[in-house]
């Protein structure tokens, strides 16, 4: 089996799965709990959020843990514009973030908030200038991701931190999902106010990841109850998820150098193999994030070409996992002005450092020959 849709998810490691089924034998007692065994509980969860608070750069207090990528990006769209209504109503994001961003802001809408969704150019970037002429003094939030989930631009997020840190009102949230272990990201340098990051993404469990809130910032909860997470998430802690989540962490950092280059010159390998496929049409900018490759072969289905290889056991995808059940058309190559063509062909193909360039060398072989009787089949 070959699996090239790792943005979708990744396959956990051993290791993480070990380390959640220990700590949910052995360590099961609610963490609120006065008791000894409640106690010990609190004292293995504090130290799994100063272990992920030392990763990111930040105090204990500022790693919230969660359940994903979709649950911190509505905790800080929705956290941000409930608790803070009262200094301004207008939010900003791009036209290429997440559904769990772009749903957010349109549910915000519907609650009378006024948003506004900043174009990109052709290969999916924001300009840090648009950003600067959408600000007002009404702006309380602005959301941007670090890392294009389809196409794996990367979004220039210290430009646009610089300009938000011009509005004492405003905060900067970003969607660091598909970023984090794939390009460095400084949560101070970039003056970010709030950071997304999932689990399964890095190797790590589904239903894991954190919300990296800076000190000054306030949220209205999503959640009401106990007073847990910093009284910003209630309810029982997970506790084997967070502890998965950070021993994934762990291990993405560990070489963090050394995976980035494996996955540059996989990119590398796979982007000159597709130049060589006349059929196929890069839609991925050549400096982007070094474990995603967009492309189009226009005239295909992109869910027959997909099927096909999957017969192969070759597992790739089309659009993000979270709206690829969704009509052909991709909405972020939409709005990157690309013809109708190729935002109905598209498909991505996603790294992790795990892959091998002899199982890239397999696909690239695969696909030719998938293409050659499709168009053969349909008489071309």
């Amino acid at each position: 089996m070959i699996y090239l849709d790792n943005s979708a998810t990744t396959h956990p490691r051993p290791e993480v799965l070990e380390s959640y089924k220990k700590v949910a034998d052995l360590y099961y007692a609610n963490p609120s709990s006065v008791h000894r065994l409640g106690s010990e509980v609190e004292r293995l969860l504090q130290q799994s959020r100063s272990q992920a608070a030392e990763w990111f750069g930040v105090q204990s207090k500022d790693v919230i843990f969660t359940s994903g990528g979709t649950e911190g990006n509505n905790m800080a769209i929705k956290g941000i514009a409930l608790m803070h209504q009262s200094r301004g109503k207008h939010m900003i994001t791009s036209q290429v973030e997440h559904p769990s961003v772009i749903e957010a802001y349109r549910a915000m809408e519907s609650l009378g908030f006024d948003v506004t969704y900043l174009p990109v150019d052709s290969s999916g970037r924001v300009n840090p200038d648009d950003v600067a002429q959408a600000m007002r003094e009404d702006t309380i939030l602005v959301s941007v991701m670090s890392v294009n989930n389809e196409l794996g631009t990367i979004q220039p997020i210290q430009e646009i931190g610089q300009v938000v840190e011009q509005y004492p009102k405003a905060f900067f949230h970003v969607d660091h999902v598909q970023g984090l272990g794939k390009i460095n990201l400084s949560i101070r340098d970039c003056h970010i106010d709030m950071c997304t990051v999932s689990g399964h993404k890095i190797h790590g469990l589904k239903g894991t990841g954190a919300l990296i809130i800076q000190n000054h910032v306030s949220l209205f909860p999503l959640l009401h109850g106990g007073s847990q997470e910093q009284e910003t998430r209630a309810g029982t802690e997970n506790l084997p998820g967070n502890v998965a989540f950070v021993k994934a962490l762990r291990f993405l950092m560990q070489d963090n150098d050394a995976k980035r280059n494996h996955l540059e010159e996989m990119r590398q390998y796979l982007w000159e193999r597709m130049e060589d496929i006349e059929q196929v049409v890069i839609n991925s900018p050549k400096e982007g994030a070094p474990h995603i490759l967009n492309v189009s072969i226009p005239g295909y289905k992109p869910e027959v070409v997909i099927h096909a290889l999957g017969q192969e056991d070759i597992f790739i995808s089309t659009k993000s996992a979270c709206s690829s059940k969704q009509p052909d058309v991709s909405s972020v190559l939409s709005a990157c002005n690309l013809d109708r063509d190729r935002t109905t062909s598209a498909l991505r193909i996603s790294l992790s450092y795990q892959n091998t360039k002899e199982e890239l060398a397999v696909f690239v072989k695969t696909l030719r020959k998938t293409i050659e009787q499709l168009h053969a089949t349909m008489g071309r």
